[in-house]
């Protein structure tokens, strides 16, 4: 039997008590131990490597900045990875997880783009404005999209955010990567449904 040949499964245990619970409700209940490794260790290198690329780059950034680069380098490759997985895919789009819930866990990654603006574009208005309108109207289009065609509509849009990203704004010194990371994580990696394959 080919090693390779695995089974999708919508079936989705139930979160644990305790710790334990906070942990399936991020990771998504039943995740392997392979997919909790991948899930927690390159986000904790980015999580480092930001403020270290920010001090040996000279950027002079405040402790307040270095921290903050930190929580989002940790948040967007973590998400990025999570939302990935099989374990998270049959969790955040289980039965009763529709448009409204969707659309709610992107909206609060509006305070992402305000933390950004307010500490490291000094308070660029434009560029909350512009990102913040984009990435709720993306999500939308993606949504109301029939669902064969998600995919297709999520990889355009997140192919225009890259092109705004490198034509439309100057970049975000240090923070490079902030949307094209931003961009992947909730338009490409948690917005659409994929099959759940399992070991």
């Amino acid at each position: 039997m080919n090693a390779n040949v695995m089974n999708a499964n919508w079936t989705t245990p139930s979160p644990r008590t305790g710790l334990k619970g906070l942990l399936d409700r991020f990771t998504g209940p039943g995740a392997t131990p392979a997919e909790l490794i991948i899930q927690f260790v390159p986000p904790f290198i980015a999580a480092l490597t930001a403020p270290l690329y920010a001090i040996m780059a000279h950027l002079h950034w405040t402790p307040s900045q270095l921290v903050v680069a930190a929580v989002l380098a940790l948040d967007l490759v973590g998400g990025i990875i999570t939302n990935a997985t099989a374990s998270a895919k049959r969790w955040y789009h289980r039965p009763g997880q529709g448009f409204w819930q969707h659309m709610s866990f992107i909206s609060l990654h509006v305070l992402h783009v305000l933390l950004v603006v307010l500490l490291f574009r000094s308070e660029d208005r434009l560029f909350f404005v512009v990102v913040s309108a984009y990435l709720l109207s993306a999500a939308f289009l993606i949504l109301q999209a029939p669902l064969y065609l998600q995919r297709p509509i999520a990889l355009g849009l997140y192919t225009l955010a890259l092109l705004g990203d490198r034509y439309l704004f100057a970049p975000t010194l240090g923070l490079e990567w902030f949307l094209p990371c931003f961009f992947l994580k909730v338009l490409v990696s948690h917005l659409l449904k994929e099959q759940p394959y399992r070991p």
